[in-house]
């Protein structure tokens, strides 16, 4: 017997939305009355991997439908976490709030490993989507990036982006937004150029220091690209003769001018915690360990803004809510983890 499916789901980050994810929605719209289209990768700040905001590819989605189509179909804004139950939990209960509980598909398919995201739920039907068109938003990204005429660029993507989008794409490139990320895309496209001879893909290791007092966490202002402007933890890459916990209390030190002994901050580290997820760098697989340390005083020490770093300041820890979409990389979720922001 054949299950009327109540809902049918899409997800992807969409950035930008191209002809595989709209052959992805078309099956969806064809196989349920209502469609959840979730966008993943919400309220990150921009970078050059994810350069358009949730808002901004709703829009993108929604300018290629028809009334009546649009009309079906609603979207979801999720967080990545960085934690692939809590992530997959969050989406279910966003579904479900939309379309109810009832019978609920999933549309995808498996293009690489990237894809494994589509096996976190098995209380759903999945349905195979049909032959998709080779499509990769990473070429696409740049393209647009590398653009020297904005027109021949995105005339060369016809067949892959639809209309409505070139023109969103088109019309983005004369925002402020797009020369930030076109550097940030040409320091990335450099720094992977410059390994892609090694033997094997390179892993990096670095080290980010959480440091609280006074209901305040230490933060640095990112003086350079990737991420420049965007708030960060003080932290950096593993030197090659260091243990971790020192190269934590290093970089602490180069970035903030902090001033306390090595042998009180070694007193005052609480927790360790590796976050390894492998799409938590644009740069590269790189995989930090983040050191808690909870000095327990009621005061806030001196600090200024060295090395890498522009700024760097005590921010009131119920001040980072607010601040998600300012943070640099996946470091507001590394908070979330030791400081339960959200």
């Amino acid at each position: 017997m054949t299950i009327q499916i109540d809902v049918a789901v899409i997800i992807g980050r969409f950035q930008p939305f191209h002809q595989a994810h709209a052959g992805l929605l078309k099956q969806a719209l064809a196989s349920a009355p209502k469609v959840v289209v979730v966008l993943g990768s919400a309220f990150h700040a921009r970078s050059a991997k994810n350069p358009f905001t949730w808002q901004e590819r709703q829009a993108m989605i929604a300018a290629t439908l028809t009334p009546d189509d649009a009309a079906r179909v609603s979207f979801v804004a999720v967080r990545d976490y960085y934690d692939d139950t809590r992530w997959a939990q969050y989406v279910c209960r966003k579904v479900e709030e939309i379309g109810g509980s009832k019978h609920i598909a999933l549309v995808g398919y498996f293009k690489d490993a990237s894809s494994y995201y589509l096996q976190h739920f098995p209380q759903w039907q999945f349905i195979t989507a049909k032959s998709m068109m080779d499509v990769d938003a990473t070429a696409i990204r740049q393209i647009f990036f590398e653009a020297e005429n904005m027109d021949v660029s995105l005339s060369v993507l016809a067949e892959q982006v639809a209309l409505p989008v070139r023109q969103f794409l088109k019309a983005w490139a004369k925002l402020p937004y797009y020369a930030p990320m076109q550097k940030e895309h040409q320091q990335i496209s450099g720094y992977k150029d410059a390994w892609k001879h090694a033997p094997y893909p390179p892993v990096f290791v670095t080290v980010d220091a959480v440091v609280v007092a006074a209901g305040h966490v230490l933060l640095v202002q990112r003086g350079g690209f990737p991420g420049n402007g965007l708030w960060a933890i003080p932290g950096g890459f593993l030197d090659q003769r260091e243990r971790l916990l020192h190269a934590a209390i290093r970089e602490l030190r180069e970035e903030t001018q902090f001033g306390l002994f090595t042998s009180s901050l070694e007193s005052a580290l609480v927790d360790i915690k590796v976050f390894d997820h492998p799409d938590r760098s644009s740069r590269g697989r790189t995989i930090t360990h983040a050191h808690f340390f909870d000095l327990k005083t009621e005061g806030l020490s001196d600090v200024k803004g060295s090395d890498d770093a522009m700024h760097a300041k005590w921010v009131p820890i119920g001040d980072l809510l607010a601040m998600e979409e300012e943070f640099f990389e996946d470091h507001f979720h590394i908070l979330d983890y030791f400081l339960k922001v959200t």
